[in-house]
């Protein structure tokens, strides 16, 4: 079989975290009851004239400028026109054209596998208004929800030629994009509920061919290993058309979670059957150079710039400081903890450790600047009594020889159901790390008069002994020896 190279071109939308839809009042939710969050603008009655949603703008403006987009500083809507019954006006509000759409020519820059970047060419990043949804209605037959119709809808697509060349790069871009809409605070990300949608366009070519090859677009993936399962699915698939004479055709195929294959859909239109042209009922928008640098001034660190920091000024492996920029919020959770004094990456390893195990066991978030960190999905009820502030403690404790990293789990066990501070709980239950040299070596001498078995068989080679007898020392003394000092004069006594 010829070897082929793929090209995957990414149709994102992002459903916007507005209160209202697009052009009228209506709220903006998920679920509920079919058909209640609607009125005669959003339902396309006739006679109902369309208001801009400001606060859409300005999430899409910033979201191309995270982008590195040039921004049009004149741009209109346009009316992108086909039939379908969740298309209650007979048209959707868009926005087309090379240089019209409010982010044009920017680029993303995503992890590679040599542990560099890989950077991402954006070719627009345009606002129009979502549609409503199909339904299969118990009794047979169909029915639509228009809750969802006019909803803001962010599209960002990338440039072509296209820079993504594997499945993994395709996950890693939707990964990263994810983080950055999150970071900036313009979606939720939440693929499961279809408020973020990914509709990647694949296509091969034989190697050496600077000829690109049909592209078919993947829907219905709704999780990143949905993106990259589809995309090498499609992959193989085409290869195999390909080979055996046939012919790849452009369509729309969705995609089978079930069997893990990819089903014909529609064959897909091109720009030309949607006849675009500009909306009347909408005046062209005009934006002045100093509202964009305000917009601009508003954009956070992003979360792979964030994650290059903590590797690069902390020392942190690649995969903790991604854990960390995971969630901002745990990330800012790890910043105050820096702030107060915390080492850095002993205040990591109790984060992405012990303390991440108790919020997953728990079902608790953790609580940073005054601000709740969920972690995974869902709104967990409760807020964990351990903060900051407690991590800094708990590392000071161990590092300064206080305490050692057995006792610290079990104090941060117990701060983690009563809320009180580890040092508070090492004097209460006086747990304080013994480094008496008197006590160890009368301790060490007891252990090794109790076990003469073991010293012997240390003393003729068998080194691993010397673990057993350093924990009856522990053991002794309920775990609060200090341990190098055990090892040390265990290793004395024993002749060394």
């Amino acid at each position: 079989m010829a070897r082929y190279l793929t090209s995957v071109g990414m149709e994102v939308h992002a459903e916007l975290l507005t209160r209202s839809k697009m052009f009228c009042r209506c709220e903006v939710g998920f679920g509920g009851e079919p058909n209640t969050r609607v009125c005669p603008v959003c339902l396309g009655l006739p006679g109902a004239l369309p208001v801009p949603n400001r606060v859409a703008i300005e999430m899409v403006l910033r979201t191309a400028l995270a982008l590195n987009c040039q921004i049009a500083y004149d741009s209109v809507f346009h009316r992108k026109n086909y039939f379908y019954p969740d298309l209650p006006k007979g048209f959707q509000v868009s926005q087309y054209g090379e240089t019209n759409p409010l982010g044009y020519y920017g680029t993303l820059d995503i992890p590679a596998a040599d542990g560099g970047t890989k950077t991402v060419r954006i070719r627009r990043v345009h606002l129009e208004e979502d549609t409503g949804k199909l339904m299969h209605l118990p009794g047979g037959g169909s029915g639509v929800d228009y809750n969802r119709a006019g909803v803001p809808l962010m599209e960002i697509v990338t440039d072509f030629p296209p820079d993504i060349t594997t499945p993994d790069e395709a996950r890693d871009y939707l990964q990263q994009l994810r983080l950055v809409l999150l970071y900036l605070g313009v979606c939720d990300g939440k693929m499961e509920q279809g408020s973020m949608r990914c509709e990647p366009n694949i296509s091969i070519r034989p190697e050496g061919s600077e000829t690109y090859g049909t592209k078919t677009e993947l829907k219905n993936l709704n999780s990143f290993r949905s993106v990259q399962m589809g995309v090498e699915y499609e992959t193989e698939r085409q290869s195999q058309v390909i080979e055996s004479g046939g012919r790849v055709v452009q369509e729309t195929r969705g995609w089978n979670e079930s069997t893990q294959s990819s089903f014909a859909m529609r064959t897909k239109e091109s720009e030309q059957d949607y006849r675009y042209f500009p909306c009347p009922d909408l005046v062209p928008m005009h934006f002045e150079e100093a509202s964009i640098e305000r917009l601009r001034a508003t954009i956070p660190e992003l979360p792979l710039a964030k994650q290059r920091r903590y590797q690069g000024e902390f020392g942190l492996s690649e995969y903790d400081a991604g854990v960390l920029v995971g969630d901002q919020s745990w990330a800012g959770f790890f910043e105050e903890a820096v702030g107060q004094g915390g080492d850095p990456k002993a205040v990591c390893n109790w984060m992405n450790g012990d303390l991440l195990r108790l919020l997953n066991e728990t079902g608790q978030v953790a609580l940073a600047g005054g601000q709740a960190v969920a972690h995974g999905h869902g709104t967990p009820a409760t807020v964990s009594k351990v903060t900051p502030a407690h991590i800094v403690d708990l590392v000071r404790l161990v590092g300064s020889g206080q305490i050692n990293s057995k006792t610290a789990k079990t104090l941060l066990d117990d701060a983690f159901s009563s809320g009180d501070m580890p040092s508070r709980l090492v004097e209460a239950k006086g747990l304080t790390q013994i480094s008496d040299d008197g006590f160890i070596k009368e301790t060490v001498a007891q252990v090794i008069a109790e076990n003469p078995g073991p010293v012997e068989q240390y003393k003729s080679g068998k080194q691993g002994v010397i673990g057993f007898l350093v924990g009856q020392v522990m053991k002794s003394s309920q775990g609060r020896a200090n341990p190098t000092m055990v090892q040390d004069e265990m290793r004395r006594q024993l002749g060394e």
